[in-house]
């Protein structure tokens, strides 16, 4: 008697074996004191976060990702060739 072909069985669904991992919870200040000093941190922080972020672009032009580097200077360049050819 001829038989059909052996039925496969599907592998067991992959476990997750990892947590999600949750960033570190931020403790506001109750004092006001406390939070006029942490509101001026915060925003003189940024300035500098965005400085740091305009250098690390100039030195690495080459990434497209991060504004302010050797791309953007040569359409500027261009642009500003093209503008006094126009005037001139």
């Amino acid at each position: 008697m001829a038989q059909g072909q052996a039925k496969k069985t599907k592998p067991p669904a992959v476990k997750l074996t990892q947590r999600k991992q949750t960033g570190n919870r931020v403790i506001k200040p109750k004092k006001v004191a406390l939070q006029k000093q942490q509101r001026a941190n915060k925003k003189h922080t940024s300035g500098l976060t965005a400085m740091t972020e305009k250098s690390l672009a100039g030195r690495a032009g080459h990434l497209e990702l991060l504004r302010g580097g050797k791309k953007d200077r040569k359409e500027a360049a261009i642009a500003a060739t093209a503008k006094q050819a126009k005037k001139g």
